[in-house]
Formats: C-alpha cells, sequence, structure tokens
C-alpha cells in the first residue's frame, strides 16, 4: 500500500529554495490561495502529491521547450 507523503510548512518553504517562505504558506491558507493542504489539529501538511499537481499548474513552457516535448 502507497503511504500518501507530507510535507510541513518549514518543508515546503525549503523545497522552493526559501522562495515561498512559511508566512507566505500562511497567508495563502488564509485566503485560500497556494497548493492545497490537511490541517489536522492545529497541523497543517502538504501531500507531496499535491504540491507536484501545483508545479505542473504553474508551470510555464516556452517555445524552445514545446519542441523538445512534441514527438
Amino acid at each position: 500500500m502507497d503511504r500518501v507523503r507530507f510535507l510541513t510548512p518549514d518543508e515546503v518553504a525549503e523545497r522552493y529554495r526559501g522562495e515561498i517562505s512559511p508566512g507566505t504558506l500562511r497567508n495563502w491558507r488564509s485566503m485560500r490561495v497556494g497548493p492545497s493542504f490537511v490541517r489536522i489539529g492545529k497541523a497543517v501538511l502538504y501531500p507531496i502529491a499535491e504540491l507536484d499537481a501545483w508545479d505542473e499548474q504553474n508551470r510555464v513552457a516556452c517555445r524552445a521547450s514545446k519542441r523538445l516535448i512534441e514527438p
């Protein structure tokens, strides 16, 4: 059985090399924007699969990249 893996806000900030801070994540949660999260009691966790999906939604394709993707 596959286990769902989660990251804490600090780990999410590390994943994005500090470009998104835990404070920004907190603000986004209050505005209901940004990646999906799970709240268990006071703990806030981000499913890694949701972060991967959020990355894909925010991907910017350039013309040169399209040539590499097309068969």
